[in-house]
């Protein structure tokens, strides 16, 4: 389906099965990428997932599985597409972190402990390569309209509306306008942090 999009609207592209918490997967992703296209101008990094629990209860698995995929995997991308950025001396890097990762969210201390990582990271990332071109920035959802977030308890929601300034969620769409500007437009902005809602206390 997103192939058939994206020709339709007179792209290309391939699709690649990988799992970003995997090193040597994720190095082979890589590899590949450059040997169908000869270059890379953007990477998003967006794989994530949630294994929500208290603290008091949160097993190590459930911690490590989120922190293994939405954090390390981040770093793993960058990783290893970083070396073929910095031989073109341009490139994009978005990374999907999370207004968790800014607010923390209760039940969620590995998913926010890794979008606030992730935000770190950016931030160092940044300014590693911005002298050779590469541009490293952060979108940060607040809560959008997902098959995630459509599993939360009503009362969960409605308390979330509550503090969001639009008084409703976001739509994916949002989310792409964002990353879309950063990927075209955005050749000046490095080390930004942009939240779709400002639903600081």
């Amino acid at each position: 389906n997103v192939l058939e999009e994206i020709r339709k609207n007179g792209g290309d592209g391939v699709l690649y099965q990988c799992d970003v918490a995997d090193y040597q997967q994720t190095e082979a992703m890589a590899k590949e990428l450059i040997k169908s296209y000869g270059h890379v101008d953007v990477l998003v990094n967006n794989a994530g997932i949630t294994r929500d629990n208290l603290i008091l209860r949160m097993s190590e698995e459930e911690f490590d599985a989120v922190v293994e995929t939405n954090l390390k995997g981040c770093f793993h991308t960058i990783r290893h597409l970083s070396r073929y950025f910095l031989k073109q001396k341009s490139g994009k890097i978005i990374n999907i972190a999370s207004v968790s990762g800014v607010l923390g969210n209760a039940g969620q201390a590995n998913y926010a402990a890794a979008k606030a990582g992730m935000i770190g990271m950016t931030k160092s990332a940044a300014r590693e390569l911005a002298g050779r071109g590469i541009t490293v920035n952060a979108v940060a959802p607040g809560f959008i309209e997902t098959d995630m977030t459509r599993k939360l308890p009503e009362e969960i929601r409605e308390g979330a509306c509550k503090q969001i300034p639009l008084g409703r969620f976001g739509q994916p769409e949002d989310v792409a306008k964002a990353v879309a500007f950063l990927a075209a437009e955005g050749s000046y902005l490095t080390c930004l942090l942009y939240t779709s809602d400002a639903a600081d206390e």
